[in-house]
């Protein structure tokens, strides 16, 4: 199993309305670095959240395209794993939102990332931190701007 990298940042929105975003898969390519087209291949049916999808990735060197396995949990928490790559090996990683009482969530993101092609561990784990604080800030901005009374 690959490393784990890990990072934070707080949103200026409720759980709900941030799992909202994180469950608009189809969406990713608007917000997300990398992300060039995502397919829902099934959901669940009890809240109709994504269950499986397919990516299309193309960020520096790495351009694959991988499938998703999803397990939600309530707007507190939702994990994925990797189910078919061709460049990708891994990708299992979470989102866990903390309500702060005051319309801020902190969000948490965990990412294993691991590939075909030989990397030294530190180089790996840089571009993990990369993809995590990217994607947290796009998240970020994305919500806020849903939410906010311009939008």
């Amino acid at each position: 199993m690959a490393d784990l990298t890990e990072s934070s940042i707080v949103i200026n929105a409720s759980p709900a309305d941030i799992m909202a975003v994180i469950a608009d898969l189809p969406a990713y390519p608007q917000w997300s670095d990398g992300i060039n087209e995502v397919v829902v291949l099934s959901v669940f049916e009890d809240d109709n959240r994504p269950a499986d999808a397919r990516f299309n990735l193309s960020s520096g060197a790495i351009k694959d395209i991988y499938e998703l396995e999803y397990d939600w949990d309530e707007d507190r928490k939702v994990s994925w794993t990797l189910t078919k790559g061709d460049m990708l090996t891994a990708m299992d990683g979470a989102y866990e939102l903390t309500p702060h009482g005051d319309g801020t969530t902190t969000v948490n993101y965990r990412l294993a990332v691991d590939i075909k092609i030989p990397m030294i561990g530190m180089i790996k784990r840089k571009a993990e931190k990369v993809i995590v604080d990217t994607a947290l800030k796009g998240l970020k901005k994305r919500v806020e701007s849903l939410s906010s009374p311009a939008a």
